[in-house]
């Protein structure tokens, strides 16, 4: 693996990735644990949350970790489409046209308060997030590889904001929030903001290419036919729930087989076992859900469906060599 001991196993170099990100990002390693999961499935997370906690400079610490190229835009009503997929110009000396490229043509892109864009602008980025490529005056300009999009959003309802559509949140393979810190993790923000503490120097431990060998590694690890079997009773049954006025789309199935199978990975395993399904079960599937109007009026959310669905349906019990 490129810039780590090659004696090192997968469950050590996760176990050091989430180590360095922590040395910059102070407080929810358990959030930083997710987001790897993503970035090991080949997935986009979106973070909702308040502004002030930590969204941006935990995305940027990944991008140094890993050593991936890293662009940053901040999504507001003005923002053009060209802004992400970048333009071509006229180049009068050779009269051709030359491609100029955009936010999106990065490894690791940090979409900040995205739900401010808007509809044509998230249109422009949802090409990207799930072609992996953009399209510019009917050309179309493949992404770097690696690539994933960390968007953040402020909660609903805040000022100048808007719901994402169903078909954008949907491509998001989780959304997690990462809350206020712990008082011990909020002192040691300002001591360092204060210069009392200095945040360690962060190491980086691979690259994009031994990012992609990782993911392929992932892609690889074993799914029994009753995880499998599994996670479709568990998806398949927000369909029917009678909270639900529209359950997740096959695309939520396909997302947690693949976070399961990271989570197992990051945990030292080549087989999924239940508790990997259960543990990002909510954070891959709560943001796919439309609740019915009895159920926001009475005060349920996504999480607590799917937590009476975890409760309800029967977890396998695998047999383990």
């Amino acid at each position: 693996m490129p810039e780590t001991d090659p004696r090192l196993n997968h469950m050590e170099i996760s176990e050091l990735i989430v180590a360095e990100v922590g040395k910059s990002f102070v407080g929810n390693g358990v959030a930083i644990r997710k987001i790897l999961f993503a970035l090991l499935a080949g997935g986009h997370v979106l973070l909702e949350d308040l502004p002030g906690v930590g969204k941006t400079t935990l995305a940027m610490a990944f991008s140094k970790v890993l050593k991936l190229s890293c662009n940053r835009i901040q999504f507001t009503p003005d923002v053009m489409p060209a802004d992400v997929t970048g333009f071509t110009v006229l180049l009068k000396d050779a009269h051709t046209m030359e491609y100029r490229p955009g936010a999106a043509m990065c490894n690791l892109l940090l979409a900040d308060e995205i739900n401010r864009a808007s509809t044509r602008t998230q249109s422009a980025l949802l090409e990207a997030m799930e072609e992996n490529a953009v399209t510019v005056d009917g050309v179309t300009h493949a992404l770097p590889q690696p690539f994933m999009v960390i968007a953040t959003q402020n909660p609903s309802g805040s000022a100048g904001t808007q719901l994402l559509p169903e078909s954008q949140t949907d491509r998001f393979m989780m959304r997690l929030s990462l809350g206020y810190p712990d008082e011990k993790a909020e002192m040691e923000m300002l001591l360092r903001k204060h210069g009392e503490n200095e945040a360690e120097p962060i190491v980086r431990i691979t690259s994009a290419a031994g990012l992609l060998e990782m993911r392929r590694q992932v892609s690889e690890v074993y799914v029994a036919g009753a995880i499998y079997r599994y996670i479709l009773r568990l998806v398949r049954s927000t369909r029917s729930h009678e909270s639900v006025a529209q359950g997740a789309s096959p695309r939520g199935s396909v997302a947690l087989t693949a976070l399961s199978q990271a989570a197992a990975y990051v945990s030292g395993r080549d087989f999924v076992i239940p508790e990997d399904v259960q543990d990002i079960y909510a954070d891959c599937i709560a943001h796919r859900l439309i609740l019915t109007a009895q159920a926001k009026r009475g005060g349920i959310s996504p999480e607590a469906v799917l937590a009476d669905i975890l409760n309800s349906v029967e977890a396998p019990k695998l047999r383990i060599k």
